[in-house]
């Protein structure tokens, strides 16, 4: 296989895409360092270790399972494909075979039987575990220690398979949705596994943040909490990527102090040279934007309208651009993933590309396939096995395959689009040029401010560090339901409320007072008949995600998430699903479903909405001049009013319909700054020109809050005003698009001049003259990025940043 320098050859195309190229970074290679095995690891399972080609482990290895060995709760945080998974498994797998045979050796002893030891690994995936389970299967045949049971046990698995998992497996390896669902709740069922936990690994931790994280962190409490109920005190091992601060991050979502968490950061896997480009796509010229565009660039998981104001230049989009250069590199016999912003990007980059490789040999378009959520659990390890064993040369893929499971042998990975963190563009540049040979990485660039704005400061890439993990175990919205699922476990005691940290005790008033829990002398109780585990969803989606079905044959294509359900599978919406189109029937909310018909269309569907905002009440502000800035709690309510409709590939405008869907409110967190009569008037902005000019800074600012907090664009949302009622002045919204917050907002509450700077730099720094995707544009603006005033954004943005200090 050519190596990185070749390939990016290939990208290059013979000098033809050159202008293209913005920035190139070598990462150079680096050696390996090894250490001994420890003297406590079990000999056979260090035999199948080394029968799998591990003759020793690397020293970070060593140095975590050493640690976890000795008890003390461990995070390792180092690169994608640098061996965490012996880490922790070694001293896991050392210590259930120690139990084993002690009782062997002593099986007089009753409770040596019952203390055999036992293993819970999380993740955030159902693939990751049953790669997981792919690998352990590998390990023990290979050591011949057929003494152990592990088992996955989650959503999909049947009544039998539970049982087998509560009565006999040694290590059950789950998800939090698991646990918090079923595990938890039915915690008298898996006493055996409770009552003799030795270790909980918690994998790909750094996934868990923003509301996902505070969930799990809630989820996790509980678990430290009934398995001591049981008698057990296991310790906890936690693998993540790189990130700044592991043990505050890790001390966080267990619910301990960050002095009980030995970090070990200090990689000593080897790592191949690795060629990072950064890519614009061209300016188009002479094009119509609103002809010049594909269905599928720069939308979020909600699939929501893309639209541009007509005298905005054009570039290529960067899942066209990613169709073409995926083509290239396959011709050229490279292994590649393809990560993409959103599941219709991903369908579109596969179905592009084998369109392209058709084109130079029938058939040849077969090697590519798309990946992402929503497809069946069967066809994710078809395609999973299929990437690995070669039968595939590419897959489109959202962050799906941005953790841990194991696709090794990538020679190249191109990402559409800044993926939201630092940590996220490593993990996904980690796939490229695993287990020491070389790789190639492209990011290619979006119409998007932070896009535009990153590959062009390679330094705020490169030389800037990763970011700690985010995430508010303190929300109420959070921790409510899960205080109500704690109690209907085994009854909360006043010893409790110090596991569940600050705020908790006030909060258990308000869950009595409305008559949530039952406060007694002993306690707090639930005394209801449905499960308090039901109260609450751990991905933050607001319902039961909504069934994809075929019409006629009752076929299942897919789920969506029940916030997304209105804009993406809406009656007359288009679904795509592996290349095939279907036409939206009928969408059922009470029911979950969306009734699909196969159809074949030259066309794509772009919802739009309409959102109002409500101040709740103030928790923080402050004022600069006549400017004042706020954060506190909000009302944001939504309604998908129409779509319409759009020829492919030219995106003529064919028509649309009026839709009659419910409206929808998320109280969450926001902050917001005014902008009173005199600073407009400062600002030289007439009447006409102020909600234009709100508009464009409040897209700009949404687009740039990303490089300082820990977030991703499509966590947030925002709403601009030339009059809001609870301000009675003109008004900018961005709030967390996350019942109860997720901390983005504040951040960006406490970082208001710094946030403001880079927005107005970023804009000013653009080179088109009223506005484009590239600076105050919005790929999910509802109101079809109308009205937009590049202009009067810069002036409002001078004015309010000249009376900041």
């Amino acid at each position: 296989m050519p190596g990185s320098d070749a390939l990016l050859e290939v990208l290059l195309a013979g000098g033809r895409r050159a202008d293209r190229l913005t920035h190139v970074r070598h990462i150079p290679a680096r050696a390996g360092r090894t250490a001994d095995w420890p003297s406590w690891a079990d000999p056979a399972l260090v035999r199948g270790y080394r029968a799998l080609g591990v003759d020793r482990p690397w020293a970070h290895q060593v140095e975590a399972a050493d640690a976890a060995w000795s008890g003390r709760h461990t995070v390792l945080a180092t690169s994608t494909g640098s061996g965490k998974s012996l880490a922790f498994w070694l001293p896991a797998l050392s210590a259930v075979r120690a139990d084993s045979a002690a009782g062997l050796l002593d099986p007089g002893r009753i409770e040596s039987t019952q203390r055999r030891g036992s293993v819970l690994y999380l993740c955030p995936t159902k693939a990751l575990a049953a790669d997981q389970l792919a690998g352990l299967a590998r390990l023990l045949a290979a050591a011949g220690a057929t003494d152990l049971r592990p088992a996955t046990c989650d959503g999909d698995s049947d009544a039998v398979e539970r049982r087998w998992a509560q009565e006999y497996a040694d290590v059950v390896l789950t998800n939090p949705d698991f646990l918090h669902f079923a595990l938890l709740p039915g915690h008298r069922r898996w006493a055996r596994l409770l009552r003799s936990l030795r270790y909980v690994v918690v994998d790909e931790s750094h996934a868990f943040r923003g509301v996902f994280g505070a969930h799990v962190a809630a989820v996790l409490r509980r678990l430290r909490r009934l398995a001591a109920h049981h008698g057990a005190d296991p310790t906890f091992i936690l693998a993540s990527a790189t990130t700044s601060d592991p043990a505050q991050s890790a001390a966080r979502l267990l619910g301990i102090t960050p002095d009980d968490v030995v970090a070990v950061t200090e990689d000593t896997s080897p790592r191949g040279r690795k060629t990072f480009a950064l890519w614009q796509p061209p300016v188009i010229p002479g094009l119509d934007p609103l002809l010049g565009l594909p269905p599928d660039d720069d939308l979020g998981p909600d699939g929501p309208p893309r639209d541009v104001a007509p005298t905005a230049p054009v570039h290529r989009t960067a899942t066209a651009e990613m169709a073409d250069l995926l083509t290239d590199l396959t011709l050229a016999g490279a292994r590649t993933l393809a990560f993409t912003r959103s599941r219709r990007a991903a369908e579109s980059v596969a179905a592009t590309t084998r369109g392209h490789l058709d084109e130079v040999r029938r058939g040849l378009g077969a090697s590519v396939a798309a990946y992402r959520g929503g497809y069946l659990p069967e066809e994710r390890r078809a395609l999973e096995r299929g990437i690995r064993e070669g039968a595939l040369r590419a897959l489109a893929t959202t962050n799906a395959l941005e953790l841990g499971v194991d696709i090794s042998g990538l020679d190249a990975v191109l990402i559409a689009g800044w993926p939201g963190t630092r940590v996220s563009l490593w993990q996904q540049a980690g796939r490229a040029g695993r287990a020491g040979t070389e790789g190639l990485v492209a990011l290619i660039a979006r119409e998007d401010p932070l896009d535009t704005y990153l590959v062009n400061h390679p330094e705020a890439i490169f030389d800037a560090p990763v970011e700690a993990t985010v995430f508010d175990p303190t929300n109420p919205y959070v921790l409510g339901p899960h205080l109500c699922a704690a109690a209907s476990e085994v009854p909360l005691r006043a010893d409790d409320v110090a596991l569940f940290g600050p705020g908790t005790a006030q909060l258990l008033d308000v869950l009595v007072e409305r008559g949530a829990l039952r406060r007694r002398s002993s306690g707090w109780y639930w005394t209801h008949a449905e499960s308090a585990a039901g109260m609450t969803d751990l991905r933050g989606s607001g319902g039961q995600p909504v069934r994809v079905v075929e019409e006629g044959t009752g076929r299942m294509l897919g789920t969506v998430d029940a916030a997304a359900a209105d804009a993406t599978v809406h009656p007359g919406a288009v679904y795509v699903h592996q290349g095939a189109t279907f036409v939206v029937q009928d969408l059922d909310l009470e029911g979950s479903v969306a009734i699909v018909r196969a159809r074949t269309v030259d066309y794509g569907t772009w919802s739009r909405w309409l959102t109002s905002i409500e101040i709740d009440g103030v928790r923080q502000e402050r004022t600069a001049g006549p400017v004042t800035w706020g954060f506190g709690s909000v009302d944001v309510t939504t309604q998908v009013i129409s779509y319409q409709k759009r020829r492919l590939p030219e995106m003529t405008a064919i028509g649309g319909e009026i839709l009659d869907l419910p409206a929808r409110t998320l109280a969450t967190t926001a902050v917001w700054w005014t902008a009173p009569m005199s600073l407009l008037a400062e600002a030289g902005l007439e009447d006409g020109d102020v909600p234009g000019s709100l508009h464009a800074a409040e897209h700009a600012a949404i687009g740039l809050l990303p490089l300082l907090a820990t977030c991703d664009r499509w966590d947030l949302g925002g709403v601009s005003t030339a009059l809001h009622v609870d301000t009675e002045c003109a008004t900018v919204f961005v709030y967390d698009g996350y019942p109860g917050g997720a901390g983005f907002a504040e951040r960006g509450f406490h970082l208001g001049a710094t946030w403001l700077r880079a927005t107005r730099d970023a804009i000013v720094g653009c080179g088109c003259s009223a506005g484009c995707p590239a600076c105050v544009q919005s790929p999910k603006c509802g109101n079809g990025n109308n009205p937009l005033d590049k202009a009067g954004a810069i002036r409002l943005l001078d004015a309010v940043l000249a009376h900041e200090g």
